[in-house]
Formats: C-alpha cells, sequence, structure tokens
C-alpha cells in the first residue's frame, strides 16, 4: 500500500505506508530534515515519527510560526523535568502553552519561591544541551496507572481515568524521564533552544476548584529567538512603568477600594480628564446624534423581551426594593425584580418608538454616555481596563436597510477619526460573523453579512492599504454581525475598543417600526455603534500608552507656575492668571523650596509644563518653561508662552474647525 501526499508547490508524491513525516523531509533534502521539527497534514500538526497519512504535507521547520506552540510546549516538558531532577517526590500535575508562553502545576510540599526560578533555569538549559530525543509510546490504562501509582503521582492516575476511552494514551519520554501527554513535540529537547525565561510563582488549586489541594505553578515564557524574548521581556517591562494603576497613583487620579468592587472613586484630576474625554466626544457628535439619557433601573420584563434575561442574566445586577425585602407579608409592597441595565440598547429603543416615525426622518441617531453596570469575577477585575461599573459612549442608529451601508461607513469614519486625534495611526477593522447561536433567520443573515462584507472592502480601499481588514468567523453577536477596531499602542500592545453591530433582532423584538413611503409600517435595522466602548478602560488604554505623558490638551494638570524666590511671587501670580484666562488649568507652587526639588516633584505627576519664575524674569516679564521628560529650558516672552501654549491645549478636533472657517474665510 502506498500513501499519495500533496506538497505546497502542488507537485503530488507517493510514500509507502508506514513512512514517517520525519522519512519524508529526508527524501527532499538532508538539510530540510535537520531543520525539521513536525510535520502538518492538512493543518494538523504531527510528530515528525508518525507515519504519515494522504492529505496536505508541510514540514515544520524551527523558524515556522506554528513551532512556536511546540518550542512552549516542549519547554513546559523541560520544565516539568528540571523540577523532579532538582526536588526528587515532587509531582507534576498539568502543564499547557498559554498566551506568550507555559505553566506547569507541582504537588510540592514546600511551594517555589522566586528564589528557585535561576536553578530551574539552570538545570532546563543542562537537559537541552543533553538534546534527548522526544519518543512516544502508546500504553493501556491498566499499565499507566501503575506505572504513576508506582511513582506517587497520584495527579497522573486521576489524569488517565480523566482520558476518553476512545482516545489513544500517549506516553512522551525525553530520555529517561517521561510524562503523560497528548503531544505532538518537536524531535528533540536541543530544539527548545536557550530563548526561555521563568518569570514567576503562584498558587493553583487542582483543577481550578478550591475545594482541592492547592499546587505550586511556575509561569514560564520561550520564544524561536532570543531577539524575540529580548523583544517579549523589553515590552513587559514598558508595561510595567505604563501599568496605568501606578501612574494613577502617582498622578492622583483615581482609586479603587474593598467596599466598591470593581468600581472607580474618581479623584479631582481623574475626572476632570474623565470629563476633558466626554467634552471631546460630545463634540464629535454634535449635529449628527441626539443625545438622549435612559432610566438606569428598568423591570426585569423588559430584559426578558429583549432577550439579555435570557442570554445575559448572570452578567446582571438583580435589585427589589429594600421594603419587599424587610416587609415580605406586606401584599401592597413592589415585589417586581428591577435590574441595573447593562447595556443602553433596551432603552434607546424605547425612545425611538416614543411617538410615529417616518422614513423621512430616517436615520434617527441616538447617543448616551449610559453608566452601565456588569457582573465580572472578582478575580477578573484590573483596574480601569475591567470594571463593573463604567460608562459607554454607547449610540444606536436606526435606519431603512437602504442606509445601512452608508451608516457603517459613516461610523467608521468617525471612529478612525476619533483614534487618529489620540495619536493611534495603526488600526484594524475585523469582521465578525455568525455565531453557532444566534437568533434570526439565515436570510437575516445573509443580507447582514453581505452588506458588511461590502462596507469592509470599501475601508480598506478608501484607507489604500493604511487600515488593515480581516475576518472573525463566528464571532459575531448573537443578533448580527459586527465590525470591532482594534488599535495598537506605543509599544504594541493590541486593545480592542470601538465595535459597529447590525441588528434585526432587537427591533423585531420590541415591535419598532417606521411609516415608510407607501404608509406601510416597516421595521428598521438598528446600529449598535460604540468608540472608545468603556470610557475608564480607554482613558486606562491612554494613560498607558502616553505612560502619563498625556498630550497637553488631555492632561488633567496642564501647568505648574513655581517660583525660584518670593520676589517672584507676584508675577508668578500674574503668569498663571494669564494663563487661565487662555483656558489652560494651572497651579501655582510657591512654597519655599529649591526649584528643583519642586521640577522633580511635579515631574512624578507627570505634569507636563512647569513655568519657572525668578527675579530676572520678573524684570523682563518673561518665563522659562520645562518641559517633562526633558532638561532642556527654553526661555520666551509671557505673551509668546500664552499663544504657544494655548495653542497647544486646542483640542485637536477644535483646531481642525478653527482652521476650517479660517480656510472659509480665505
Amino acid at each position: 500500500m502506498s500513501v499519495s501526499l500533496t506538497f505546497p508547490d502542488g507537485s503530488v508524491r507517493s510514500f509507502d505506508a508506514g513512512t514517517t513525516g520525519l522519512a519524508v523531509a529526508e527524501s527532499i533534502s538532508k538539510s530540510l530534515a535537520k531543520k525539521a521539527v513536525a510535520v502538518a497534514i492538512d493543518g494538523t500538526v504531527r510528530d515528525l515519527s508518525d507515519p504519515v497519512v494522504e492529505g496536505k504535507i508541510e514540514i515544520i521547520t524551527r523558524t515556522d510560526p506554528r513551532a512556536l506552540e511546540l518550542i512552549r510546549h516542549d519547554a513546559a516538558h523541560v520544565m516539568a523535568e528540571a523540577v523532579q531532577e532538582l526536588w526528587p517526590g515532587t509531582q507534576v500535575t498539568i502543564g499547557p502553552v498559554i498566551e506568550n508562553g507555559f505553566y506547569y502545576d507541582f504537588a510540592k510540599n514546600e511551594p517555589f519561591t522566586p528564589d528557585d526560578l535561576p536553578k530551574i533555569e539552570a538545570k532546563m538549559k543542562e537537559i537541552i544541551g543533553r538534546n534527548k530525543p522526544f519518543t512516544k509510546q502508546i500504553w493501556s490504562r491498566d499499565k499507566a496507572k501503575q506505572v504513576f501509582a508506582d511513582k506517587g503521582e497520584g495527579f497522573k492516575v486521576e489524569l488517565v481515568d480523566a482520558i476518553p476511552e476512545d482516545q489513544d494514551l500517549k506516553i512522551y519520554y525525553q530520555g529517561d524521564w517521561f510524562d503523560l501527554c497528548r503531544g505532538p513535540h518537536m524531535a528533540s529537547t536541543g530544539q527548545v533552544g536557550t530563548a526561555f525565561k521563568l518569570m514567576k510563582v503562584a498558587g493553583a488549586y487542582w483543577r481550578g476548584d478550591s475545594n482541592n489541594p492547592m499546587l505550586s505553578r511556575i509561569y514560564g515564557t520561550a520564544w524561536a529567538t532570543q531577539e524575540e524574548l529580548d523583544q517579549y521581556l523589553h515590552i513587559l517591562a514598558e508595561a510595567e512603568k505604563r501599568d496605568h494603576r501606578k501612574l494613577g497613583r502617582e498622578m492622583d487620579l483615581f482609586h479603587f477600594q474593598e467596599e466598591g468592587p470593581g468600581v472607580v472613586f474618581w479623584h479631582g484630576k481623574g475626572w476632570r480628564m474623565f470629563q476633558t474625554l466626554t467634552a471631546y466626544m460630545r463634540r464629535r457628535l454634535a449635529n449628527t446624534y441626539q443625545e438622549v439619557n435612559a432610566p438606569q433601573v428598568l423591570d426585569s420584563s423588559l430584559w426578558e423581551t429583549s432577550g439579555h434575561w435570557g442570554w445575559y442574566q448572570e452578567n446582571m445586577f438583580a435589585v427589589k426594593s429594600a421594603y419587599a425585602f424587610t416587609h415580605p407579608d406586606d401584599k401592597e409592597a413592589d415585589n417586581r425584580v428591577f435590574a441595573l441595565k447593562p447595556m443602553n440598547c433596551p432603552g434607546h429603543v424605547q425612545i425611538f418608538k416614543h411617538g410615529l416615525r417616518s422614513y423621512r426622518e430616517m436615520p434617527v441617531r441616538l447617543a448616551e454616555f449610559g453608566l452601565v453596570h456588569r457582573y465580572e469575577a472578582s478575580g477578573a477585575l484590573h483596574g480601569l481596563m475591567r470594571v463593573r461599573g463604567f460608562t459607554q459612549d454607547d449610540a444606536h442608529v436606526f435606519c431603512t436597510e437602504e442606509q445601512m451601508a452608508a451608516e457603517c461607513l459613516r461610523i467608521n469614519d468617525l471612529i478612525l477619526s476619533v483614534y487618529e486625534d489620540f495619536g493611534f495611526h495603526e488600526v484594524v477593522v475585523k469582521l465578525s460573523t455568525r455565531p453557532e447561536k444566534r437568533v434570526g433567520s439565515d436570510a437575516l443573515w445573509d443580507r447582514a453579512e453581505s452588506v458588511m462584507m461590502d462596507v469592509l472592502k470599501t475601508i480598506e480601499a478608501q484607507s489604500g492599504g493604511r487600515i488593515k481588514t480581516g475576518i472573525l468567523p463566528g464571532e459575531g453577536a448573537f443578533y448580527g454581525p459586527k465590525f470591532e477596531y482594534t488599535l495598537k499602542d506605543a509599544i504594541g500592545r493590541e486593545w480592542q475598543c470601538g465595535t459597529t453591530q447590525v441588528d434585526f433582532n432587537l427591533p423585531e423584538r420590541f415591535g419598532a417600526f417606521y411609516i415608510d413611503d407607501k404608509s406601510e409600517k416597516v421595521q428598521p435595522v438598528m446600529i449598535h455603534r460604540a468608540i472608545c466602548g468603556s470610557m475608564e478602560r480607554f482613558l486606562g488604554i491612554l494613560i498607558e500608552n502616553f505612560a502619563g505623558h498625556m498630550p497637553l490638551w488631555f492632561a488633567p494638570l496642564q501647568v505648574v507656575v513655581a517660583t525660584i524666590t518670593s520676589e517672584a511671587d507676584d508675577y508668578g501670580r500674574e503668569v498663571a492668571e494669564a494663563l487661565r484666562d487662555a483656558g489652560l488649568v494651572v497651579e501655582e507652587d510657591f512654597r519655599n523650596e529649591k526649584i528643583n526639588y519642586k521640577v522633580r516633584e511635579h515631574s512624578v505627576t507627570k505634569v507636563p509644563v512647569i513655568i519657572v519664575c525668578g527675579k530676572k524674569e520678573a524684570e523682563e516679564r518673561s518665563v522659562n518653561i520645562r518641559r517633562l521628560g526633558s532638561q532642556a529650558q527654553t526661555s520666551m516672552s509671557l505673551a509668546d508662552a500664552i499663544a504657544s501654549l494655548g495653542e497647544e491645549a486646542t483640542p485637536p478636533d477644535v483646531r481642525r474647525r478653527q482652521a476650517q472657517r479660517k480656510a472659509a474665510a480665505e
């Protein structure tokens, strides 16, 4: 018998049944066989030692992106061997690949400490240097359970029992050490390389259940090259410096506390920044959207109609009146169940429905900076990035089917323009298509996806290729397809923020309609739109993107006027007042401290501009300007400083309008 294989260049060759992937690679060239770490047949990655089966074959080398998961998987096994060599009697449990790395959970009498990591790394490099081959054996369940029981590996015995009966039980050896694993693996431990680092230790319950024993977990990262590892570690170091929670404390913006888990306590400067963002977004919507406000608390029946009670109830906060709880026998008490709104859309449908709508009004665009509440597990909460109470810059467009494409493009232009104003130039737009669990007919989904696919092509074409696009199959909302906007920050991290979601479902559920030109009732298309998404999260992203060095127009405190000597205090007050008159946010620092001390202190709180005034500046009516992050000093007249800083502090959208008016006047 023979096996027919199709190669990437389209050629087809036959091999004897039982021929391994390694033998196929050797038949092409000895050098390819040396570089090979695995094969892929019809896209499924397999061990080089496996007999090939008929299909499309690819030889995977270590530089192939698909090899990265193998490198990390093998690194986890090498780490487990290293731990057991260093601490005999330690039990290994589960060690999966995760984003950017891997971890392994161990049962050890004394948990690991960070001081153990260098010792484990050194032992791992020793094992990698031995370059032992990975070999696979298929064991019976009885044999596996007996062997692991004899070794005192009780957790492995439990894992054997969890493997379905119709699956082979695979044991992978690396030299004499072995582990239970579904595979695949590379050819040998030497192919792991040395571009790895153990990152941290943590506790973890066996199988994530707090009723089970606590295990000791070691996290690691592994890459194909040292350069990639160095780049990753650099990004981590930068991310730590830019952590919005750390900067939020330094800049005195906000805090969190146990009595309000997942909700933000905004301080004066932080709230000023929040309001600056809201004011900017409000200006961008002026003359295009009607700003509305729907109730915070609504009867659960409305959420049942919308479908959220069935689809989303576990993420909602439900409430009753306190009186109903304290007087359960009072028949006059209002025992209805209400919900804090997790989103604004049902409320906006009610506003659209209030009164008769004509096709001449369409599209109707309703926007709201709506405070919403969603239950997040306490372990998932993360500063401003993951909260339970947040403000959505939400909008809903009610339009005809014929208007849908144009509205999606209008929304796209607005989203990209906003991101550009905040310095985000690299944006990816992806279309998420129908999920397995969904509402609505296939015909509706076909129409919606067809329109949005055309819009996606237009977005890419209009951007001249600057905006990258893609498809996310099955990732749409349960009620319709959506665009997801992902932006890249200053250190290369990606953040999914904006969305545009087409919805035929909600208007139907609530019986929303407009009167067309034939005097007939027609159901509108509803487009859900968010740009920042969560305003709190977007602020967190901005803080980290700029590392707290906010653009002058967006900084919560723009200028500090500091004096060198008390003789300059009166002039300092005049300077501060003149800057305030020009619209800047200014504080004065006339304390009896050395000027270098003042500059250092305000630099820690990320004040963008420090104006220094001494006796000389008072006499000359000038100022000395120091910028955050720069040692340079610029001297200029007070009038020039006011003009320059006033222009710099003008928001980009206002500056654009001013330029347009000037151009029109000329």
